[in-house]
């Protein structure tokens, strides 16, 4: 219902309402949600960077389309039906439009996404870092973004385990025999 109602294709599971839609509905989507759907609590909005590159843990086991994919959930105020909200973009040019007009709460989470994942919100009244000073470069939640404590030690590294303390012998208990007797 809801995929058709804004022009999506649905996702359930787990009782969990997904709806793909493409980049350039997104808005629009949101506005049909918000509006005919009474979907007009803004939950949050964040990103995951797809990627075959894996710099900790196992490789992966099937290839990736590498992609960032940027993910709403809104909800009504009443019954407690929530959707989230999926779109993908391209990773040499990650931008869609901002979604600030049609929920004031989307400002805070647009701006943490561009500074964590580089993913320009376009229209955003106030896109500017909230973490990080403006003249850091790069942005750390890309799979691509080298951290120094890999550089140093690389993950999961060796760990240095210790060996465990002996235990000290048990003092002798005292004799319950009188010496005197």
């Amino acid at each position: 219902m809801v995929a058709g109602s804004v022009g999506g294709e649905a996702d359930i599971h787990f009782d969990t309402v997904k709806v793909s839609v493409s980049p350039d509905s997104w808005v629009d989507v949101h506005t049909k949600a918000r509006d005919d759907l009474d979907l007009v609590f803004f939950s949050w909005l964040s990103a995951i960077h797809w990627s075959n590159d894996v710099q900790a843990g196992d490789s992966l086991n099937e290839e990736v389309d590498e992609r960032f994919e940027v993910l709403t959930t809104v909800g009504d105020l009443t019954e407690g039906r929530r959707v989230t909200f999926s779109t993908r973009l391209p990773i040499d040019s990650p931008s869609i439009a901002s979604l600030v007009g049609v929920y004031t709460g989307a400002d805070w989470h647009e701006r943490e996404t561009y500074e964590m994942f580089g993913i320009v919100f376009e229209g955003h009244p106030n896109l500017v870092h909230l973490y990080l000073p403006e003249s850091f470069i790069g942005n750390p939640l890309r799979k691509s973004y080298p951290l120094l404590s890999r550089e140093v030690k690389p993950w999961p590294g060796t760990v240095d385990v210790e060996a465990m303390p002996e235990k000290p012998e048990a003092p002798e208990e005292p004799s319950t025999e009188n010496p005197e007797a």
